[in-house]
């Protein structure tokens, strides 16, 4: 493929709210689009948007822009959807999708309910922000209201030592949790498979890559693991990730790292290519004010995927 042009274009997205992270919140999304041309006509897009709170330093965010946006020229010429030229199955339509609410002190049960009707069977919630025993007091209060079918997926984003992590667990007995995310703040495979041993719901490993060894995949000690692209800097190295995840039983999620709705779609296409079946952490275009083009729908609980050929990114016009 003959490429004939190539430009970055930076943006920066307002959020309708704060985004908080283990390092403090931040209001506004900063990035830039790739923007690669080919000599037949064709146009790929890429999403660099380095979070270092989610180890997505500069370095890997620009290889997934530029995997992804030569990608993006490839499957277009493929005439298919980058999940279909990615996984060499039928295109996928849409996904499944937790909602997300941040701290879960912050979160009010009507939210939740309204969420449930909106067609949402995961709800996502922030823990390992307050003291553990308010947090179990909130989670227990949040589950007396939820309605029967619905799940709460927790993320501990590694605050928590052994003690605490194991005493939010035994206290979740008897709850509609649907996972618990990194609930140590110092993981070893050892920790976590005793932790694991006592929980009714998958542990998850999202941050912790440096775990993610030859030993890890042949004993796990949790039953899932969290891929974000940026994070693996690009796709194909994702795909790999996540075969060899489900080949050693290991459950799969993706999830976006608040890229602009460019990254978004190349993480729903991963996750289409991968793990169609899922709930996937990928419903985060509401965070945004603005945004770089028009977001993907989510109807009913499942995000809308383009069927057009390649990433199906149309930039927002200036």
């Amino acid at each position: 493929m003959k490429l004939v042009a190539a430009d970055w274009l930076p943006y920066a997205l307002p959020l309708k709210h704060p985004w908080r992270t283990s390092h403090g919140e931040f209001d506004q999304r900063e990035g830039r689009l790739l923007r690669l041309q080919s000599a037949d006509g064709l146009t790929g897009w890429g999403d660099c948007a380095p979070l270092p709170e989610f180890g997505i330093d500069e370095t890997s965010a620009t290889a997934f822009a530029e995997e992804c946006a030569h990608l993006d020229l490839i499957a277009q010429q493929a005439g298919l959807p980058l999940n279909a030229w990615l996984s060499g199955e039928p295109p996928v339509s849409n996904l499944t999708v937790n909602r997300n609410f941040g701290p879960i002190l912050k979160c009010s049960s009507e939210a939740l309910l309204e969420a449930g009707e909106a067609g949402f069977s995961v709800l996502k919630l922030k823990v390992g922000i307050a003291p553990v025993n308010d947090e179990i007091a909130a989670l227990h209060q949040l589950a007396k209201s939820l309605p029967a079918g619905l799940r709460l997926r927790l993320d501990a984003n590694r605050a928590w030592n052994f003690a605490e992590a194991q005493s939010f667990i035994a206290a979740c007995a008897g709850l509609p949790i649907e996972g618990l995310e990194e609930p140590l703040a110092e993981p070893t495979p050892v920790l976590l498979q005793k932790l694991q041993s006592t929980a009714a719901f998958p542990l998850a490993i999202d941050e912790s890559i440096h775990l993610l060894d030859t030993h890890f995949f042949r004993h796990p000690p949790v039953r899932r693991i969290v891929i974000k692209p940026a994070r693996h800097s690009g796709l194909l190295a994702s795909v790999e990730l996540a075969l060899r995840a489900r080949a050693s039983g290991l459950e799969v999620i993706v999830t976006s790292s608040l890229e602009s709705a460019c990254g978004l779609l190349a993480c729903a296409h991963l996750a289409a290519a991968v793990a169609p079946d899922a709930v996937h952490g990928l419903a985060t275009a509401d965070w945004f004010a603005e945004d770089t083009s028009s977001t993907p729908a989510t109807v009913g609980g499942r995000l809308q995927l383009p069927s057009s050929p390649g990433l199906g990114f149309q930039p927002r016009q200036p």
